[in-house]
């Protein structure tokens, strides 16, 4: 049977790949659900949408240059910058059901252990669009109470996977929109940062790509600018993680 925890992994003290968690996705197929909180390397991170921009290379090579480069993300979203500061907390599982269903679940639940590590370090946030943010969506977790400020932003993929090995007596029927899935659910998190630095980067990226898009730095707040220290988050994010049973594979429906 499949694990009722999230094996816990911290890569925080050396700098990874922008899109090394995506190797969970395969992981969760042989050890069960993971979590992963990490640091990327400096860079932006955008989806595969920005490559079909004509200016897409050239803006690229010019960051590059610059010590910032693009990686190219399977997630949606936006434009969301790397490295120093910046952590990551991807969680990633094999669950039963429709992606739509799977997808519109998974948010809030990075929200709430999220939400939770914070409420243990005396911060309250809540799930929250703020406008003018960069990678802008209905699930980040933002502090505040109008104006509100963006401390995390989050977003998700979804596969198909092969049934758990105590399922495989079940599988699909003809004609059942559902199946297996695998997810990855990332979050991005404001841990230390410079505000109006790490807005100029995003800017600048859709800048060299002709976009009208820009972002404010005042709409986005890092947690130590809060009092938050980065051992404290970082307890209380494995104590929840350690207490919280993935959404994997319940509500198979058995005959």
């Amino acid at each position: 049977m499949s694990p009722t925890t999230f094996e816990i992994h911290t890569q925080l003290e050396t700098p990874q790949a922008n899109t090394s968690d995506m190797l969970l996705l395969d992981r969760v197929l042989e050890h069960g659900p993971q979590a992963l909180i990490w640091q990327g390397s400096q860079g932006l991170v955008v989806p595969r949408t920005y490559e079909r921009n004509p200016n897409f290379s050239a803006s690229q090579q010019a960051l590059a240059d610059a010590g910032w480069p693009i990686e190219v993300r399977q997630s949606g979203g936006g434009v969301v910058p790397q490295g120093p500061g910046v952590w990551n907390l991807s969680l990633s599982w094999r669950q039963y059901g429709k992606p739509f269903d799977l997808a519109q679940s998974a948010y809030p639940f990075i929200c709430r252990i999220l939400q939770q590590a914070l409420e243990q370090c005396g911060i309250e946030s809540s799930p929250q669009a703020v406008e003018g943010s960069f990678c802008d969506g209905r699930f980040n977790l933002a502090v505040g109470r109008g104006p509100y400020q963006k401390i995390v932003g989050t977003a998700q993929i979804w596969r198909l996977a092969p049934p758990p090995p105590h399922y495989a007596n079940h599988p699909r029927q003809p004609g059942n929109p559902t199946a297996w899935h695998v997810g990855l659910v990332h979050a991005v998190i404001l841990m230390d940062i410079n505000e109006k630095a790490l807005t100029l980067k995003t800017n600048l990226v859709e800048q060299l790509l002709h976009q009208p898009r820009r972002y404010a730095a005042d709409k986005i707040c890092s947690l130590a600018r809060l009092g938050l220290e980065a051992t404290d988050f970082l307890q209380a994010l494995q104590q929840v993680l350690s207490q919280q049973p993935p959404p994997h594979d319940q509500g198979w429906p058995l005959p």
